[in-house]
């Protein structure tokens, strides 16, 4: 622990686990007070289960473990009023508002009959859960503040999720994630005069809910969808997908970069994306079937 946050409160969406979880409790390691939220209930179209409010709780246990203190509340990204009321509540319970990281994200893959409500509802938590969240926070963080939004590498990538068997939830999440490119510059010119910065992480293959799921098992192995492939199984594919020998990485990897971003070692850094991704775009520019 260095402290490289000390004294500052960090908003977090999509807190309850995965990278969400990753990003508070490394900012706790380095002094950061945290207010985390978390929508805590399914949303139909997305096969996989999302978290729950236990692992909400589990957040904030962990966060206190490491001495800071943590308001942890259920809230939905999409309802930008849910939002406001809990960052609000948050503020007044830690006095200010230093770090925002917009990370809360779905992928509602074709399982059963896609439809086009799949799209919305991807593009309603990517990309207007990153914008509601933003909004609400401008008012309250401090002028020298960060904003870190959670991309992904595979969206910048022709033909990843955009394809016949991912769907229209693919494709949801994939213009969500790249309009985002185009939101982080335009919101770093318009929050530079305070001294604010705002940039994007865009992770690889990450060891999470997102990945393990047996839908995108069977995207990476559709010679076994008859079968329902297992982590074992997939795994090769996985390793194929980076230009380093590695499966995925880890939400920590992700957490630290946003350590970096959310700390004063970054104050002249705004507006960039920047890949945590072994490789992968580079190996595959045009798409892993380009």
């Amino acid at each position: 622990m260095s402290n490289r946050l000390d004294g500052k409160v960090a908003f977090i969406t999509g807190a309850a686990r995965g990278q969400g979880r990753a990003h508070a409790v490394h900012m706790a390691q380095e002094g950061a007070d945290i207010i985390a939220i978390d929508i805590c209930e399914q949303i139909e179209s997305n096969k996989y289960p999302l978290a729950d409010l236990e692992d909400l709780h589990t957040t904030a246990a962990l966060v206190e473990k490491e001495g800071r203190a943590c308001v942890a509340i259920k809230a939905d990204v999409r309802e930008r009023d849910q939002l406001r009321n809990a960052l609000e509540s948050g503020v007044s319970q830690l006095g200010h508002l230093d770090i925002v990281v917009a990370n809360a994200g779905i992928l509602p893959m074709a399982m059963g009959n896609p439809k086009a409500s799949d799209f919305v509802d991807a593009t309603d938590v990517d990309l207007l859960g990153v914008m509601n969240t933003v909004a609400v926070a401008i008012g309250h963080i401090s002028d020298g503040g960060s904003i870190i939004v959670t991309g992904s590498t595979a969206a910048l990538m022709p033909g990843t999720t955009t394809n016949s068997v991912m769907g229209p939830g693919g494709a949801g999440y994939a213009w969500a994630k790249k309009t985002l490119l185009g939101y982080v510059e335009e919101m770093c010119l318009h929050l530079a005069p305070r001294m604010i910065r705002v940039n994007a992480i865009h992770p690889t293959n990450c060891n999470t809910h997102l990945l393990h799921n047996d839908g995108l098992y069977s995207v990476f192995r559709p010679d076994m969808r008859k079968t329902k492939p297992t982590r074992a199984d997939v795994e090769p594919a996985f390793v194929h997908f980076q230009a380093m020998p590695i499966p995925y990485v880890e939400p920590d990897d992700i957490a630290n970069l946003g350590v970096f971003l959310a700390s004063d070692e970054s104050r002249y850094i705004t507006g960039q994306q920047i890949r945590v991704d072994a490789g992968a775009l580079l190996k595959f520019p045009n798409g892993p079937v380009g």
